[in-house]
């Protein structure tokens, strides 16, 4: 397994596999990888000749009041995970290496951006669409994997390489979650033992709906009630957003059915996390 830095390096060796005919297949990630950033790796090993990694914590993605500086970091661990699961080529570029003096070129985005992570964190999504753009030229894939904890993200993702013609197959992968359901995220690392367990509300509620909607329930005024008093019952948790809305245009859904997407984001303590379903996925 080759460690590079340098996004020249990284392209030029891309271009030299592609030449060969070879097949490159893609998992970017922020890093402190985890058993989802796994599952994402090993599908990739399956899916192409080259496995790219990228570790990159993406500045152009955080607020000013987010976690960009304390944001978990693990180089050594992470390269030894990737090896395990089989990556050729980990890409961990600096800051400075992806984004120089003169940078000044941004991806404008459309309607999918505005609600749920959109409103509550502005001018996010246009550092994800930046960089994952850049990624994309440096790497040049074929087949890009993501995990689908991140639902927006993956949903504007695959509109940007439509819109956009990048010649790039995109994967969405199935949530990892742990052994009590808490779906993994490497922000989890933040949580006090006490957080740790008051976080099981949002895979409570997720549960809770899910097990509603099998029954029949299609109310979302009905099924968001069952899913809020799962999260307020634990003191510490605060809502930023819960809601059910249209899997394909993100639109507030009327009524619940099989393409019904559940998101919500949930603040324990000063850790915000996410989780999602598709009311219609077979878990």
């Amino acid at each position: 397994m080759r460690l590079l830095h340098d996004p020249h390096e990284m392209q030029q060796t891309a271009l030299a596999f592609r030449r060969q005919g070879k097949r490159i297949a893609f998992v970017p990630t922020m890093g402190f990888l985890h058993e989802g950033h796994a599952s994402l790796l090993r599908e990739g090993r399956k899916r192409g000749d080259l496995l790219v990694l990228s570790i990159f914590v993406n500045p152009t993605q955080f607020g000013p009041n987010e976690d960009l500086d304390r944001y978990p970091r693990n180089l050594e661990g992470d390269c030894a995970l990737a090896e395990a699961c089989g990556v050729d080529i980990v890409f961990a570029p600096t800051a400075a290496g992806m984004y120089p003096p003169g940078f000044q070129t941004t991806v404008s985005l459309g309607p999918l951006t505005e609600p749920l992570c959109g409103a509550s964190r502005p001018g996010h999504f246009n550092g994800v669409a930046v960089v994952v753009t850049k990624l994309f030229g440096i790497v040049l894939p074929d087949v890009a994997l993501f995990g689908k904890k991140d639902f927006q993200q993956l949903a504007i993702i695959r509109q940007m390489t439509v819109d956009l013609n990048l010649p790039v197959e995109i994967v969405g992968m199935p949530i990892v979650r742990e052994l009590d359901g808490l779906a993994m995220s490497s922000r989890n690392s933040y949580l006090s033992p006490e957080e740790r367990q008051q976080a099981l509300c949002l895979s409570r509620a997720v549960q809770q709906v899910r097990a509603l909607f099998v029954q029949g329930e299609t109310s979302v005024d009905r099924l968001l009630s069952a899913a809020r008093a799962q999260i307020e019952a634990v003191p510490a948790a605060v809502i930023e957003y819960l809601e059910l809305r249209d899997a394909t245009t993100l639109s507030l859904a009327r009524q619940a059915d099989q393409g019904t997407l559940l998101a919500l984001a949930v603040r324990i303590g000063s850790t915000r996390l996410i989780d999602n379903t598709l009311l219609g996925d077979q878990l």
